[in-house]
């Protein structure tokens, strides 16, 4: 009985881990709007093309399980710096100023909204 009830609350548990749909479309226009860009993104001091950084982005979105509940857990957890260095990630976008990704994504995440 104990079993049964237990595997009751787990599947129960399981809808409120996975992202919502309005959650999920955001974090995916934000991996594609990296992709898409053109920028470099700098990461521990060596520099990347946008489609390395889209795909860095997206095996750490697959390995947080769900920690991730919203875009703006994705920018502040996995976008902003590394999770082993501490040190923040950067996008360098042509006749730019080298930007720090936080603000990037995140400015691209209001622009989104906006639209």
């Amino acid at each position: 009985m104990a079993r049964s009830l237990l595997l009751c609350l787990l599947l129960a548990a399981l809808p409120a881990m996975a992202l919502d749909a309005k959650a999920q479309r955001e974090i995916d226009q934000l991996l594609d709007f990296v992709a898409r860009s053109g920028c470099q993104f700098v990461r521990n001091g060596s520099v990347h093309a946008s489609s390395e950084a889209s795909e860095h982005l997206r095996m750490k979105l697959a390995k947080a399980g769900n920690r991730i509940r919203s875009a703006e857990d994705f920018i502040e957890q996995l976008a902003s710096q590394s999770y082993l260095s501490g040190k923040p990630y950067a996008a360098r976008c042509p006749g730019k100023a080298e930007q720090p990704s936080k603000s990037w994504l995140s400015n691209e995440l209001r622009r989104l909204r906006a639209a």
